[in-house]
């Protein structure tokens, strides 16, 4: 019996790999070897190191930088495999109702976030060996996709995009792969995660990179999630940023002004220092995203390149 796969699509705010075990060091390779027993989270490591290869491979081939593994996104990734695995769903939502960059951002990341996350139902096997090609072979299905439905491949493919977490999960003969592909290019100053409805926020960081600049900072609120029914997390859905965002701009240097007379919102200097007043400003509780819109030079189009989630609560 073969396994049946199914994956998930996903919008933006939004060749084959070559043997990995021969890059690997000698006590991955002794891993590789063990065949009986089920797979579990000890394995967890060997499989992130086979697909962060694979990944590399692929972006290589394609001209792109590779990117480097983030343990908290792996973290990240890996509950929510679990979650999928353990009660049999594909969903970019959480059983608490939570979208993935509220969970990465909760755990504390602040990079911006994508995510692609697939399973395989009826397995054959469920040794570490074959679970190792199954995970593999599903990752491949993804950048095997065509347009218009190619959402996994431009995330794998994001030129953007500098770190990866994998996570894996197995539940019976179920498998799920979660995978959160992160765009770090800012260090934000630490914040409180919570607040009161109205409150004024002070959103600062500095560029990895002062050549780099913040072209905008958007502000997205959503009312908090609730717990939504299984049924509804295993109907297939992309996720969205919400409609409802206030946009804040960069103070126009010196004497100019932008076209509608204004300066704009927050400060910023040429050594890539900014801070910006963020107000919760809806009345009711939520939570507010804020997403950095990152530029590496004056005519490349904008893109996330990092965010932060706040919850409001009741004044």
């Amino acid at each position: 019996m073969r396994a049946r796969r199914f994956k998930i699509n996903r919008r933006s705010f939004l060749t084959t790999a070559t043997p990995f075990a021969l890059s690997l060091p000698i006590s991955a390779r002794a891993q590789t070897l063990f065949e009986r027993g089920g797979f579990g989270d000890e394995q967890l490591p060997l499989v992130r190191a086979r697909l962060l290869q694979q990944v590399n491979t692929e972006r290589l081939t394609a001209g792109l930088p590779e990117l480097q593994l983030d343990d908290l996104a792996s973290t990240v990734a890996t509950a929510h495999a679990h979650e999928m695995a353990e009660e049999h769903f594909l969903s970019h939502w959480g059983l608490d109702g939570s979208k993935p960059y509220q969970r990465y951002s909760f755990a504390g990341g602040t990079a911006a976030t994508q995510e692609n996350c697939s399973a395989a139902e009826d397995i054959e096997s469920i040794s570490p060996l074959r679970i190792f090609d199954d995970l593999r072979d599903m990752h491949q299905s993804m950048l095997d996709e065509a347009p218009p439905h190619d959402g996994h491949r431009k995330t794998i493919l994001d030129p953007f995009h500098t770190h990866v977490g994998f996570g894996a999960a197995l539940k019976g003969h179920s498998l799920r792969l979660d995978e959160i592909y992160l765009a770090h290019y800012i260090t934000l100053d630490p914040l409180l995660g919570e607040a009161k409805a109205g409150a004024t926020m002070l959103v600062s960081g500095r560029l990895l990179n002062a050549r780099h600049f913040v072209t905008e900072i958007a502000v997205f609120y959503e009312p908090p999630p609730p717990p939504p029914d299984i049924s509804w997390l295993r109907t297939p859905r992309s996720v969205f940023f919400p409609d409802d965002v206030l946009r804040l701009r960069p103070r126009a240097p010196g004497d100019f002004l932008y076209s509608d007379g204004s300066r704009g919102d927050f400060e910023w200097d040429h050594k890539g220092w900014f801070r910006a007043r963020v107000k919760l400003y809806r009345p009711d509780p939520g939570i507010y995203t804020v997403v950095c819109m990152v530029r590496r030079v004056p005519s490349e189009k904008g893109f996330p390149g990092a965010q932060i989630c706040i919850r409001s609560v009741k004044s």
